[in-house]
């Protein structure tokens, strides 16, 4: 029997069952639905609302459905018009008239947006987790690779040199800041909608403090209109993951190119690798790519839940069922992505010769040879990005590096070379001299790996 039915003289057709029904989705939230009425039946009898008898009674025998279900006893009727008018049918079935007082002072509106809280506040601390699992890997990766001379890019052409860790730090850094997005949105959804009602509260005498003390929450609500329509968390939510998305997205472009024969930077293990129908030699980042693909996923829930919310009225509108959905979609998705990378990405061998091998032949030495010759012989910088620009230019034609160009070669381009200009454009040179505070010096990145692993240590993200 549908809550609402005394307002109707015939059955709602099936079919608007069917497409009102939001059973399917929110039967997630039991564990939440049913932690809430007990803070409400809790707070209703001691204000004196129901008596304290059946305020126990009620909060036993929601425990014991909380149970069954946990434990498969009892299976959610996925006839239900949501979780709340199930959870609330199955304690007046076993109640009678005690079970039915449960309602009192409560709307589903406040109800579900409580809910919702509850559940996102869990499954943020659980992402929040992984991520720095992910971070403490990265972290890792990074110090064992300090020293490991890859070129860094822009434009997708080689630019400088880099290490490989420094590269890894980067990302490492990126997720920090994803931790951040969830903890500030978790501070900004801290206030507890139950007692809002359906939209102008009640006039029985809650004790809204108590309920929210109960749940967990540093306060409630300051508004009851705002208390129930309010869906900016599911929508900064869903942006934290969608931006966190973002990120191991592109980390996993990179791997994709990493691991292709073009560069072959690191070799992932076979254990998150598929192959092909028919090409026996092929090795894929399937994974990799999943994860890729799955951004625009995310990205498509956040765009859902903010279309959804831009033109409705105050209060509640049917529109914000699905606002379940798209939020919860985006959650497990990350979760999904998660699970997988950080153990592949512990496992890749990074192959460093080739990494190595790809920095000399790409002239990212070039910026270290031209601020050299304004250090140590007194040209103006542009100049000096003259000459060098005509010395790579010459090494092109010829085949040759800057390190292998021969020093009769610098000179006739500018008298001013000498053999000290060798030591200067070599490789481990022009990554260790770059010791300005973020730059890639080994012993920077070894210490932004000690810090960032001390910071995760000390719990703060």
């Amino acid at each position: 029997m549908k809550l609402w039915k005394g307002r109707f003289k015939k059955e709602a057709d099936p079919r608007t069952n069917d497409f009102n029904s939001s059973i399917a989705f929110d039967s997630r939230m039991y564990r939440q639905d049913i932690e809430g009425s007990i803070a409400h039946a809790t707070m209703l009898g001691r204000q004196g609302i129901i008596n304290m008898d059946e305020s126990d009674k009620i909060c036993a025998e929601l425990k014991k459905i909380r149970s069954d279900i946990d434990s498969g006893v009892l299976a959610i009727d996925p006839d239900a018009e949501d979780i709340h008018t199930f959870v609330e049918q199955e304690l007046t079935s076993r109640l009678g008239n005690p079970g039915k007082r449960l309602h009192t002072g409560r709307s589903r509106n406040d109800q579900v947006a409580l809910d919702i809280r509850l559940t996102l506040r869990e499954d943020c601390a659980g992402l929040m987790e992984q991520i720095k699992e992910l971070v403490r890997v990265l972290c890792k990766k990074a110090a064992q690779h300090s020293a490991t001379v890859m070129p860094g890019y822009t434009h997708m052409q080689r630019a400088q040199p880099v290490t490989f860790g420094h590269h890894l730090m980067a990302y490492a850094e990126m997720l920090l800041r994803d931790i951040s997005r969830f903890e500030d949105a978790l501070k900004r959804m801290d206030q507890c909608p139950l007692g809002s009602g359906a939209l102008a509260g009640t006039t029985y005498p809650l004790d809204r403090e108590m309920t929210a003390k109960l749940l967990g929450f540093s306060s409630p609500t300051r508004n009851s209109l705002d208390g129930v329509s309010d869906r900016d968390f599911c929508a900064e939510i869903a942006f934290a993951v969608s931006l966190c998305m973002v990120h191991l997205s592109r980390l996993c472009e990179e791997l994709v190119l990493w691991c292709s024969w073009e560069f072959k930077f690191i070799e992932l293990d076979d254990a998150y690798c598929t192959g092909s129908s028919i090409m026996p030699q092929k090795k894929n980042p399937d994974l990799a790519e999943l994860i890729r693909g799955k951004s625009g996923r995310v990205v498509g829930d956040l765009t859902a839940l903010l279309t959804m919310m831009k033109g409705l009225p105050l209060a509640y509108n049917k529109d914000m069922q699905e606002d379940k959905e798209a939020v919860f979609d985006a959650v497990d998705t990350l979760k999904l992505c998660l699970t997988p990378l950080t153990p592949m990405l512990e496992t890749m061998k990074v192959l460093e010769r080739n990494m190595r091998k790809a920095a000399a032949g790409g002239f990212i030495n070039a910026t270290d040879c031209a601020d050299w010759l304004v250090a140590s012989k007194g040209l103006p910088f542009r100049d000096a990005y003259r000459i060098t620009g005509e010395l790579v230019a010459l090494c092109i034609e010829r085949g040759e590096t800057l390190e292998s160009l021969p020093l009769e070669e610098y000179r006739r381009v500018h008298p001013a070379f000498d053999e000290g200009v060798y030591n200067v454009i070599s490789l481990d040179k022009c990554v260790g001299d770059r010791k300005v505070l973020g730059g890639p010096a080994p012993e920077n990145v070894r210490a932004q790996a000690e810090y960032v692993l001390a910071l995760l240590e000390r719990g703060e993200g």
